[in-house]
């Protein structure tokens, strides 16, 4: 895939459906409602227009009050949630998902883990994409098979694949399929889950020192070239600001080939039967949420 070079990169990708998606957003996994508030508040103030948050995260409420809050018109933000297993199949989950976050409308809506009835989740997806209350549909964490599955039964195409990606985890196998189907990746542990290791790689070191940047906006720029989606998340506001700094310079073919040399198929987080059944099990407490 050609590198895309300098400033004039453009800060969103088209999906498969023709919606256009910033390239760089704030993910909110394991943040409190009042620290996604602030979090939410901070990233739009400096910026961002991405906000990923899911069902089971129990922040759904506070990333809608904090998008009113922020003063930034609803159109001009990209918002980004996911379906819990455990409401698959429950036909008012879209509905129920739109009140938490007190707005008309999803940018984009995925079925967040391949277990239980998912085909179920899928279908609630796409009625709701017909309806106009989602304006694209995606997967998070399926594999290539359960990807292939859905594309083989669907009426609405997935846009976007969410799953681990960072330099030591490349994905390149599963990028290429994605590359054929018209799939987007988005990286979520686009840091590599905060691993010191990663960040320490003398790489990152070089070229922050060359570019005047952090080894965590070396790596953040690496995937933007690469055109993966990036969410990371933070509640530290100058992390939060620096996360976005990422637009003013360019990696060279040569350096982001370096990093290409780093993967190691490491992953963080591995799914078996067991979790995924479990996950089918749990049924998160969404309505009490803050």
């Amino acid at each position: 895939m050609k590198t895309r070079k300098g400033n004039d990169f453009m800060k969103q990708i088209t999906l498969n459906n023709g919606v256009k998606m910033p390239m760089a957003g704030i993910g909110t996994f394991l943040l409190t409602p009042d620290e996604v508030e602030e979090a939410v508040l901070s990233a739009l103030g400096n910026g961002y227009r991405l906000i990923d948050t899911a069902n089971a995260y129990l922040n759904e409420k506070a990333v809608g009050r904090a998008m009113k809050k922020s003063g930034v018109e609803r159109e001009d933000i990209f918002l980004e949630t996911k379906l819990w297993p455990s409401f698959y199949e429950q036909e008012d989950a879209v509905e129920k998902t739109l009140e938490r976050l007190e707005t008309d409308y999803i940018d984009l809506l995925l079925i967040h883990q391949p277990a239980g009835n998912y085909m179920a989740g899928y279908r609630l997806m796409e009625k709701a994409y017909k309806e106009g209350k989602v304006r694209a549909i995606g997967l998070s964490n399926f594999n290539a098979e359960q990807i292939q599955e859905i594309l083989d039964s669907c009426e609405a195409k997935p846009v976007i694949l969410q799953t681990e990606v960072h330099p030591y985890d490349q994905e390149k196998e599963l990028k290429e399929f994605l590359n054929r189907k018209g799939i987007v990746i988005q990286a979520w542990y686009p840091l590599g889950h905060g691993d010191e290791k990663l960040l320490k790689e003398p790489v990152f070191a070089k070229l922050g020192e060359k570019y005047g940047k952090s080894p965590a906006q070396i790596i953040l720029r690496w995937h933007i070239q690469s055109e993966n989606i990036v969410i990371p998340g933070s509640k530290n506001p100058e992390h939060i600001k620096d996360n976005f700094a990422l637009f003013d310079f360019s990696l060279t073919d040569n350096e982001m080939e370096q990093i290409a040399e780093l993967d190691q198929e490491k992953r963080y987080y591995v799914s078996t039967p067991e979790l995924l059944k479990r996950y089918v099990e749990m049924v998160p407490p969404v309505d009490s949420q803050k």
